[in-house]
């Protein structure tokens, strides 16, 4: 079906008790903005089909940040009560038009996690890195892209 709505995916990332934490340090370090950071007790009661369990309550049910150029990644905490198997299946990518932005992004998410890929010249951007971060998502970071 044909939509005029411009699509943007946007990237919902679920944690296991540290999304506060995580949204705060991909605020600093992406340089965005936390615009909303709702916990199971600040939930609208009279909204909710079901009572909030207690162990959720400090949990995070709903973290939007916004990013340089109106860009949005959502987050929240996994229900206490489903089993977390951590992030999977997914890489977040980011293209910078400098290998300098390309490498100070990649080193600070680096920071505390683990490289995959070192950054160093790939075919398709003069430099690239793979990256888990210390909350478990992982990062693909270009420099320079050299795809038509």
């Amino acid at each position: 079906m044909p939509t005029t709505t411009m699509l943007q995916p946007i990237p919902y990332l679920f944690f296991n008790g540290d999304c506060a934490e995580a949204m705060r340090f991909y605020e600093k370090t992406l340089g965005g903005t936390i615009k909303v950071m709702m916990t199971g007790a600040q939930m609208p009661v009279d909204q909710c089909a079901e009572p909030t369990p207690k162990e959720f309550m400090d949990r995070i049910v709903n973290a939007q940040l916004e990013l340089p150029g109106g860009y949005l990644l959502y987050a929240g905490d996994c229900h206490p009560q489903i089993s977390y198997d951590g992030i999977r299946g997914i890489s977040l990518t980011l293209n910078f038009a400098t290998v300098e932005e390309a490498e100070q992004m990649f080193n600070a998410l680096a920071e505390g996690g683990e490289i995959g890929m070192p950054f160093a010249p790939a075919f398709w951007a003069e430099k690239f890195g793979m990256v888990t971060d210390k909350f478990g998502v992982d990062w693909i970071i270009n420099g320079v892209l050299q795809i038509p």
